[in-house]
């Protein structure tokens, strides 16, 4: 019968073991720490340059304020997936996954953004088309919504209501509906019904 002890590392184990540690440090550990460095120092230029980039664009007055405000914050997330992607690759990491995890947020985001896709290919449509311009009387056939074009903007059309409401109509709507334009002719033919007694 045979028994297998399990003695106590030797000086020549520790040895691997330190030479292993120190090797790690000397490589893959100066890569992390350089990595973390850059993300530090590039998500702070990140944030100061968007902040300045969005101050300046407000103080000019000649551009909408949320716009720039969420433009200016997509662009911020969209540079720090950058670096991250790129440090990421730095340190030795397959980047395929992410790649690919950057597709579907990719897909996800534009199946999430159909609506407003299809709203700003109505809006080229109706400015292309002209069924109706400024300040004509229209009617969105079957949806009760009927007013006077204010503004026809790329993603909606602004009505006016003749009890003074403001209706904003999105283009894709409009562009795949039958719209009446009470506006477009001179003159319009208008029917009465009365109801007389036999007697008269």
């Amino acid at each position: 019968m045979s028994f297998l002890l399990e003695t106590a590392p030797t000086e020549e184990v520790w040895k691997i073991i330190g030479d292993t540690v120190l090797s790690w440090c000397l490589n893959t550990g100066i890569k992390i720490l350089i990595a973390l460095v850059l993300l530090v120092v590039s998500f702070r230029l990140i944030n100061v340059f968007s902040r300045r980039l969005e101050t300046k664009l407000k103080s000019g007055g000649r551009h909408d304020k949320t716009i720039v405000k969420v433009l200016t914050y997509m662009g911020k997330i969209a540079a720090k997936a950058v670096v991250i992607i790129c440090l990421v690759g730095y340190l030795g990491i397959d980047t395929s996954g992410l790649t690919a995890l950057v597709t579907s947020l990719g897909v996800c985001a534009g199946l999430a953004v159909n609506g407003a896709l299809s709203n700003l290919a109505g809006g080229v449509i109706i400015i292309f088309t002209r069924p109706f311009k400024l300040d004509d009387y229209i009617e969105v056939e079957g949806s009760g919504i009927a007013g006077t074009v204010e503004d026809i903007q790329i993603v909606c059309t602004k009505l006016r209501t003749p009890d003074n409401k403001t209706i904003y109509v999105p283009n894709g709507t409009l562009s795949n509906s039958n719209i009446i334009n009470y506006s477009e002719k001179d003159t319009r033919r208008i029917e009465f019904t009365f109801s007389i007694d036999y007697s008269n």
